[in-house]
C-alpha cells in the first residue's frame, strides 16, 4: 500500500485571501504601535502583501 499524502492546501485561492486579510488587518492596526514599530512594520507587512497578491494572481482561475 503506498501511504503518499499530498501537503498542498486543498483550496489555495481561499487560503491566500484569509491571509492577505490577516495583513490588512495588522496594517490598519499599526496607528495604535509606537512610530519605531510602524517604521519596523510597515515595510515588511506591505512586501508580505506583495508576495501574497502575487501568488494569487498566479494561480488559475
Amino acid at each position: 500500500m503506498n501511504n503518499v499524502f499530498d501537503f498542498q492546501p486543498v483550496y489555495p485561492r481561499h487560503d491566500l485571501m484569509i491571509e492577505i486579510g490577516k495583513v490588512q488587518m495588522a496594517i490598519e492596526h499599526l496607528a495604535a504601535r509606537s512610530e519605531q514599530e510602524r517604521q519596523q512594520l510597515r515595510p515588511r507587512l506591505e512586501s508580505h502583501m506583495h508576495r501574497l497578491c502575487s501568488a494569487l494572481n498566479q494561480l488559475a482561475a
